[in-house]
């Protein structure tokens, strides 16, 4: 049945934790490079001195987020203090064959997974002498079906113990509808387990989405797979594995990004001065991908952010997608979420247009007033009207 004219209709509900404080997770085989991926992000440079950038612990660092909106608002407004979009990146040690069934303490790592909300899944497409595979050659291919028969195991024995323990429940009637549709929820996701298939390929009902979001299956996690080559094969645009990886990711019908990079170039130019990056780059024909990696990881989240903005600070605000004005508000101050009145609102696209004024936006009508059902887009300049808490 149609919604009636003054419903708006029920949107799908999305696989993944609800909030804002999401993060991406380092994955793959040991001596694939992740490591060395990591300690590249870790050795960003950023053009303000205090940009928030900062290693948490040893294996989770947060990065910011390259916008050049951001960097325009910064410029316009030469602030006393800027904030850009972070992502938090966590590096998870090797996985290896037998993982699920606690090889090389697999239960620990797979368990660090978990944490996770989105993988970067780095595989290895260079061939070293010093550097030893685990598998004893390197075939990229192969590599990632173990890293996924893997997870996929692991959320089988996950599934298969929610569904023992409630089995005796819900034959007897305790919990009721709601007890008995997650129950067929779950056996429904573990028969597309076992065929082999991972949890986000699969076309979802609200009520299976809602059980899956209770417990986190690791196949569940959007996926970015990193194919890390050497700094010659990089720079020429030209691997051997490439197409054997394109036809892998095309025979599973998924829409997951796969993103050649070089840790030994990206490491080169993190260990150069940061002048002769730029010469450097124009001379070999290539320049580094960090930046559109870490973009790829922040919107896998389905994260977005809005700006607040003036001579004080420039800030991004990070957020879910479809993020209603009152809780986008709330990210500021939560009592900002109770007591939302009105949103002001302009697009950047019309900020700078407007010849980056405000004033300027305001004279021309672009300046919107949005109320609590206005879900705030990435590149908004908001300012928010509140109340007495």
């Amino acid at each position: 049945m149609p919604p009636k004219k003054d419903e708006a209709p029920v949107k799908k509900v999305v696989l993944g934790r609800p909030g804002n404080s999401v993060k991406m997770g380092i994955v793959g085989l040991p001596n694939v490079g992740k490591s060395t991926f990591f300690n590249t992000l870790c050795k960003m440079n950023v053009a303000a001195e205090n940009y928030p950038f900062c290693t948490i612990d040893p294996n989770v660092s947060r990065v910011p987020v390259p916008d050049e909106r951001f960097d325009h608002l910064v410029e316009v407004y030469k602030p006393k203090s800027v904030v850009p979009a972070v992502l938090t990146v966590t590096d998870i040690a090797g996985l290896v064959k037998g993982a699920a069934e606690g090889a090389g303490l697999g239960n620990a790592f797979l368990s660090h997974i978990a944490a996770v909300d989105g993988i970067f899944h780095v595989c290895r497409a260079f061939d070293s002498d010093d550097i030893v595979h685990v598998e004893g050659s390197v075939d990229p291919c192969r590599d990632l079906d173990i890293i996924h028969n893997e997870l996929i195991k692991k959320d089988i024995a996950v599934v298969s113990g929610k569904i023992e323990a409630s089995r005796r429940n819900v034959e007897r009637g305790i919990g009721g509808k709601d007890a008995k549709e997650e129950f067929a929820a779950l056996e429904k996701v573990l028969a597309f387990l076992e065929s082999g298939k991972e949890v986000r390929f699969g076309d979802w009902g609200l009520v299976e989405i809602e059980a899956l979001n209770k417990v986190q299956l690791l196949t569940a996690k959007p996926v970015i797979y990193l194919v890390n080559l050497s700094e010659k094969d990089y720079i020429r645009k030209k691997n051997k594995f490439l197409p054997a990886l394109a036809e892998w990711l095309k025979a599973r019908g998924s829409d997951d990004k796969m993103i050649p990079f070089s840790c030994e170039f990206e490491a080169k130019l993190a260990d150069m001065p940061e002048e002769e990056v730029p010469k450097f780059c124009e001379t070999v024909g290539a320049k580094s991908v960090m930046p559109r990696i870490i973009k790829s990881g922040y919107h896998a989240l389905q994260l977005v952010h809005f700006f607040t903005s003036g001579a004080d600070e420039v800030r991004a605000w990070t957020v879910k997608r479809e993020t209603p004005a009152p809780r986008a508000a709330g990210t500021i101050h939560t009592d900002f979420e109770k007591a939302f009145i009105a949103a002001e609102v302009m697009s950047f696209d019309d900020f700078k247009g407007c010849g980056s004024s405000e004033v300027a936006v305001r004279a021309a009508g672009k300046l919107r007033t949005e109320g609590r059902k206005y879900e705030v887009a990435d590149g908004d300049i908001c300012f928010f009207k509140v109340g007495r808490t």
